[in-house]
């Protein structure tokens, strides 16, 4: 080899090499500080893919097992209202094979039908608060929900008034309409209802756009005429529309009359039915096809449903006025605690299938785990050895370039 000053050939191949061997240490360190084999596609851009695929996957299955999880929850709170309503309706067959003996007066069957109508009340105060995230599980407590738009030409979603709903033991009856009046007396504005025999009236100026309490747009409220047994629900259009037009001839939408709910008489026939539970859909699956979901159906356990299904009379219209009442009663009960245990082995077969279903997605989220570990995990102990020999290159390397610097010292000598 010719020995020169201006290139270091020597040199310049040592460097290239120790930057070679850098390069390698550096990504062999990049991996070992990561625990993954796949740091970018430049490792493995196949195995990069599917694993990412597989770690959403992955944490969708966690996701999903939490789910099932919240959906045993809510099957254990209706499950455990249901136990209760059963004791209650042991109480009350007691009562009636009580109130069927003819040893007793009207007198002490009287007290035994206060009971009773008492335990018919608790009931659907159960089946009316035993919710899950404010998901009705129950039923309704034997009230009823009307929509707004078959009560009047004007008490509509559009006006204000979203739905109205109906306790069990509303006054109005069957044959009565409802009367909406509302007027603006200077300061205030009243919503007057009335059914003909009972009227209630609420200050409802607070809601007013701009007022203290104003609703506002996708926000509901409720107006709570207990005296009547009704809720009115609003929405943000009883505060833009509803008070603005009201005026001193107890007008509600500007056009010289009030507004009855004359449709409401044929709906209040049927207030003895509790209004039907939506299905609740849970999702215990990655997907979005219907295998990936579940459903369930709940079942009403109020008054006005207890005993319709074994029979043909619902607990609600029973009583022990009277020793046939108290006969019938009997079959009654009998009949709702059928329905009862009917609704409840349904809750139990739900929670039998959940179980399943959360034993496979354990199993699924263990077994992708493991797939996506094989792509991307390292293998620790072989990539040591990997770094470990880049260092001794890289070191040599080091080592050859300071020597390949010094050749130009011999140079020198021939200068002397």
């Amino acid at each position: 080899m010719s020995l020169n000053i201006i290139s270091n050939y020597a040199a310049n191949v040592a460097h290239r090499n120790l930057q070679a061997s850098d390069d390698m240490a550096t990504r062999s360190l990049a991996k070992l500080s990561s625990g993954t084999r796949v740091v970018s596609a430049r490792d493995d851009a196949a195995s990069m893919a599917i694993g990412a695929r597989l770690n959403a996957e992955s944490q969708s299955l966690k996701t999903a097992t939490v789910n099932v999880g919240q959906a045993n929850s809510m099957l254990q709170i209706a499950d455990g209202g249901m136990a209760t309503i059963d004791n209650v309706l042991v109480r009350m067959k007691s009562l009636a094979v009580q109130a069927s003996s003819g040893n007793l007066s009207q007198t002490e069957r009287g007290f035994l039908d206060d009971e009773y109508g008492n335990l018919k009340d608790e009931i659907d105060r159960i089946a009316g608060t035993t919710k899950f995230n404010d998901v009705q599980l129950l039923g309704s407590g034997n009230g009823v929900t009307v929509d707004a738009a078959g009560i009047g030409t004007s008490v509509t979603a559009a006006n204000g008034i979203e739905d109205m709903t109906f306790s069990a033991n509303t006054p109005i009856a069957a044959a009565d309409t409802i009367t909406f009046d509302m007027q603006n007396l200077g300061t205030n504005t009243i919503l007057t209802l009335t059914n003909g025999t009972v009227s209630q009236s609420i200050d409802v100026t607070s809601l007013a756009t701009g007022g203290s309490n104003a609703i506002g747009a996708g926000q509901t409220k409720e107006l709570n005429f207990d005296q009547l047994g009704i809720k009115l629900t609003l929405n943000e259009n009883f505060g833009a529309a509803a008070l603005a037009s009201a005026t001193n001839d107890n007008d509600w939408d500007a056009d010289g009359t009030s507004e009855t709910g004359a449709a409401l008489q044929t709906t209040l026939l049927a207030t003895s039915a509790s209004a039907a539970l939506a299905p609740v859909d849970f999702q215990i699956g990655t997907g979005n096809t219907a295998n990936d979901k579940f459903t369930i159906n709940l079942t009403a356990v109020d008054t006005g449903t207890l005993g319709t299904s074994s029979g043909t009379v619902a607990l609600s219209t029973s009583d022990l006025a009277n020793q046939t009442n108290a006969q019938n009663a009997i079959e009654t009960v009998s009949n709702a605690i059928n329905d009862l245990q009917s609704a409840r082995a349904s809750i139990g077969v739900y929670q039998n299938r959940l179980d399943f279903a959360a034993q496979n997605l354990s199993t699924t989220q263990e077994n992708t785990e493991a797939a996506r570990s094989t792509l991307m995990d390292l293998d620790v102990a072989s990539e040591m050895t990997t770094f470990s020999s880049k260092q001794v290159l890289v070191q040599s390397g080091v080592a050859m370039l300071a020597q390949a610097n010094q050749m130009p010292q011999n140079l020198l000598r021939l200068l002397q």
